[in-house]
């Protein structure tokens, strides 16, 4: 496998701009371009990043992947990566998902938490993390990965902006400090009957803990959360694929629940 150059870099970009644009999966890029390692492949999805902003799109969060053991072995992976969110990929409860915008989606229940101020020091502690946030949200995220056949390396999710798509967001705001977040159950049905069963501490052992971790990994990127910002924490299960004519409920104990349909 060749090295990773800017050129490779910029061609991978341009690889996955093309695919999602045209919604047709392309050949996994860590073979393709010789995309490795993970500085190359954030390198690429920040590229992306920029194109999207320079679009007109507006970042309005940011998302915690591969959280879960069983979507970890689902993939081959063994750490947790974050992707960009965007104003245009979020829906509110029981909205229509339009299939349109998706290559081959699957659905994955997590715990959403809604930043209240701006979190800015260069290494918080899990103190000034805590203090940062207001309220958690169930929320159900529609991954979609421009790679055939979701054939991807850890590598290649980066690349791809964390297989990021679209997500929705429950109606009630919980305050944080009122739910033992860990011992949450969590099930989700597809069509009414359950296709994923979790709990709270299948996410890095508990969702604040994944979301402290994102919050650590952007200081060190020079990027804090900032309040108002969406932090989806990751997947309290093992993530569906979903069609056209799907409906998507997901019960995340106290916290509430979510739904959604493919149309």
């Amino acid at each position: 496998m060749m090295t990773s150059t800017h050129g490779t870099v910029e061609a991978a970009a341009s690889a996955l701009r093309s695919a999602r644009t045209n919604r047709q999966p392309i050949a996994p890029v860590s073979a393709t371009f010789g995309i490795s390692g993970l500085d190359d492949s954030y390198a690429v999805a920040e590229l992306n990043t920029r194109a999207d902003l320079a679009s007109g799109r507006r970042i309005v969060g940011l998302k915690v992947g591969l959280t879960s053991k069983a979507v970890q072995t689902q993939l081959g992976v063994d750490q947790p990566d974050f992707g960009v969110l965007f104003d245009d990929m979020e829906y509110l409860n029981a909205q229509d998902i339009p299939m349109a915008r998706l290559m081959q989606p699957k659905v994955e229940a997590e715990v959403a938490f809604v930043v209240g101020r701006d979190l800015s020091m260069s290494k918080p502690s899990y103190a000034e993390f805590l203090a940062s946030l207001d309220y958690a949200l169930p929320a159900i995220e529609i991954v979609d990965s421009a790679i055939i056949d979701w054939k991807i390396s850890l590598v290649d999710t980066v690349a791809d902006n964390a297989s990021s798509a679209l997500y929705v967001l429950g109606d009630q705001p919980v305050p944080i400090g009122t739910l033992s977040l860990s011992e949450l159950g969590m099930s989700m049905t597809k069509n009414g009957q359950v296709v994923s069963v979790g709990t709270g501490a299948a996410c890095l052992g508990h969702p604040l803990r994944a979301a402290y971790w994102l919050a650590c990994t952007m200081a060190t990127r020079g990027q804090g959360l900032k309040a108002g910002q969406i932090v989806l924490s990751g997947a309290l299960g093992p993530m569906v694929a979903v069609q056209a004519g799907d409906v998507i409920h997901a019960q995340i104990g106290l916290l509430g629940s979510v739904s959604c349909r493919m149309a």
